[in-house]
């Protein structure tokens, strides 16, 4: 299908992605290790601190309090991820380093180490941190 028969048959986008959300038990500790690992500031915060919105101009990911969270299995069966956030790195050991120091945890199952790493946020959420893509300009 090219770009003009998609155009006809598509309906226009209802909006943007404005934020991805993750669930923890701990939304403060999770805010935290993402606003330091990926440069974001928090723009948002109910009084009660149950959900906090970051951002860095460009996309924001929030963190809301899930009190039945519990952190995913993944790759082994059980509770299977649902989702996981790729960032995109210049130097990967140096990353992992950094995400290291600042309370992640690198993951047993390592499909692709030397392009990604998958690592584990404090909530236990996996992320991944690669090289690929690098050349894409947005």
């Amino acid at each position: 299908m090219t770009s003009s028969e998609q155009s006809e048959t598509d309906p226009a986008p209802v909006g943007r992605l404005a934020s991805v959300s993750l669930d923890t038990t701990d939304p403060g500790r999770l805010a935290d290790f993402y606003a330091r690992l990926l440069g974001m500031k928090r723009i948002f915060q109910r009084p009660d601190g149950s959900v906090i919105a970051l951002s860095d101009g460009r996309i924001a990911l929030t963190v809301m309090y899930a009190a039945d969270h519990v952190p995913p299995t993944w790759p082994e069966p059980g509770r299977l991820q649902q989702m996981h956030i790729d960032i995109a790195v210049t130097d990967l050991p140096a990353a992992v380093a950094t995400a290291l120091r600042l309370g992640a945890v690198e993951a047993a199952h390592q499909p692709g180490p030397e392009v990604w790493r998958v690592l584990l946020d404090p909530a236990g959420h996996p992320f991944c941190l690669t090289t690929a893509g690098n050349d894409i300009q947005l």
